[in-house]
């Protein structure tokens, strides 16, 4: 089976350059109505950030077999059953012939890497277990199991990279957390987001933000690169359009 990438490489970075290009445009138009948002948060409120990347992901599904089944971008068409709660919203849902596919989550983090880190992560997690308790419990009908994918973008800068303090009175804390910045943290999950089955594969991508000329973009480790991703995918929807077609 030989799988269609689609020259990610290059598409990667043009996401990359959509992406601070938009946060900048969100920015630039809350200033001018005089209802900008405090903080990062001003380039995030328009919602637009990662669609490079979506555009990429809907390239390798389509490229690799499955160009007619139903992919859903809407927001009114993006939640799935879940166990804990009724229903989840997800970034992107891919169906075909009334078998869920794959969902995939885009997320992006800009500053504020304290405060948003434990969200991030808590998130990810419950998303991912609520999801395959719902699949278990048949929320879905009986299936394969579908891919599920967290690609996640994060700001390189002096605080992402610079090594961060935990206090824990009551018991030492993993060793690898021990002085690791946040992009190791990210990384760190990533890892163990696959390693616990959460997630078929779960890739990071750090950014500076003068990469919107460029698309520069860097890899923390190979396990959560960006090609194991896009080859994870590609692999799922060919095999999916072979056993379904």
């Amino acid at each position: 089976m030989t799988l269609d990438l689609v020259n990610y490489e290059q598409k990667a970075h043009e996401a990359v350059k959509s992406f601070w290009s938009n946060r900048e445009v969100a920015k630039q138009k809350q200033l001018l109505t005089g209802k900008a948002d405090h903080g990062e948060r001003a380039g995030v409120t328009a919602g637009k950030n990662m669609d490079g990347f979506l555009a990429l992901v809907l390239d390798i599904i389509q490229a690799n077999g499955l160009a007619h089944a139903e992919i859903h971008q809407n927001r009114s068409m993006l939640t799935l059953p879940g166990y804990f709660r009724p229903t989840k919203l997800w970034d992107l849902l891919v169906i075909y012939k009334g078998e869920l596919i794959a969902a995939i989550e885009l997320k992006s983090q800009v500053g504020s890497f304290g405060n948003n880190f434990n969200n991030r992560t808590e998130e990810a997690i419950g998303t991912a277990y609520d999801l395959w308790t719902a699949y278990r419990e048949e929320a879905f009908g009986k299936q394969p199991r579908p891919f599920v994918g967290w690609l996640m973008m994060v700001e390189d800068a002096p605080k992402s990279r610079c090594a961060v303090r935990d206090a824990s009175p009551h018991f030492p804390v993993f060793g690898e957390f021990e002085g690791a910045s946040y992009l190791m943290r990210y990384d760190l999950l990533c890892q163990k987001l696959v390693k616990e089955q959460l997630y078929t594969t779960a890739a990071l991508i750090t950014s500076t933000r003068c990469a919107a000329e460029t698309g520069e973009f860097s890899e923390m480790s190979s396990m959560t690169g960006f090609r194991p991703f896009v080859t994870a995918l590609a692999g799922h929807v060919a095999a999916a359009a072979a056993r379904l077609d």
